[in-house]
C-alpha cells in the first residue's frame, strides 16, 4: 500500500518500530495471541516486539501487494488500537488470509470490521479474485466480524495450521454496492 487507507474513525498505515509499545499492548495481551492461527507466542517485552515489529518493516517492500501487515491507528487520538494483515494461507499455495489483531480494550466498537472493509476494498483494486478468513470454531467474536464483512462462510477445514477452523471466504461481487442498488 503506498500510502495509509483513511477510514471514518481509522489510519491504516505501515507499522514503524516506534509502535512498539502500543504493539505489545496488542500482541503481549494473552487474550489475544490465544486466539490467532497460526498460534503466536505472547511478545513479552518491548524490546521484542520491536524486534518482530522491525521484521515486519523490512519484509513489506519484498511483499507483492496485497500481502502485508499493517497498523490500525485511531483518528481521533492517534492511538494504534490493531493490526490488520493479508498473507498466504499454508500450504503456500494461493489462497489469501485476511487477518485482524485488536487491544482488548477495543473490542466491541466495530474497528476490525471497519478496518477490514477498507483492507478489503484495497485488495481487490490489486488483482486478487478473493480474501479468506479463517477462525477457531469457538472464536465467535472473530466469526462475527467476518460476517458482518458480507464473508461467506465455505465450511470447517484442518487444511490451515494443522487446526480446526472455520473458513469464510470474500469475492469482489460479495461487496455492497455503495450506490445501494
Amino acid at each position: 500500500m503506498e500510502s495509509p487507507l483513511i477510514t471514518d474513525r481509522l489510519v491504516i498505515r505501515d507499522w514503524t518500530v516506534d509502535d512498539a509499545e502500543a504493539a505489545l499492548a496488542i500482541y503481549g495481551a494473552e487474550e489475544v495471541t490465544h486466539w490467532l492461527t497460526p498460534a503466536m507466542d505472547r511478545v513479552g517485552d518491548e524490546a521484542a516486539m520491536r524486534s518482530v515489529l522491525q521484521a515486519w518493516h523490512e519484509a513489506q517492500p519484498n511483499l507483492p501487494p496485497p500481502r502485508g501487515r499493517w497498523a490500525m491507528e485511531r483518528r481521533e487520538d492517534g492511538q494504534v488500537i490493531g493490526g490488520l494483515g493479508i498473507r498466504l494461507l499454508p500450504p503456500f499455495d494461493e489462497d489469501l488470509e485476511l487477518s485482524w489483531q485488536l487491544h482488548p480494550g477495543a473490542w466491541g466498537e466495530g474497528y476490525a470490521t471497519e478496518g477490514s472493509q477498507a483492507l478489503i476494498e484495497w485488495a481487490f483494486t490489486q488483482d486478487t479474485d478473493e480474501l479468506f478468513a479463517v477462525a477457531r470454531p469457538n472464536n465467535l467474536r472473530a466469526i462475527a466480524t467476518a460476517q458482518r464483512l458480507g464473508m461467506q462462510w465455505v465450511g470447517e477445514t484442518t487444511k490451515y495450521y494443522d487446526l480446526r477452523l472455520q473458513v469464510y471466504r470474500i469475492r469482489p461481487g460479495d461487496l455492497a454496492d455503495p450506490s445501494g442498488a
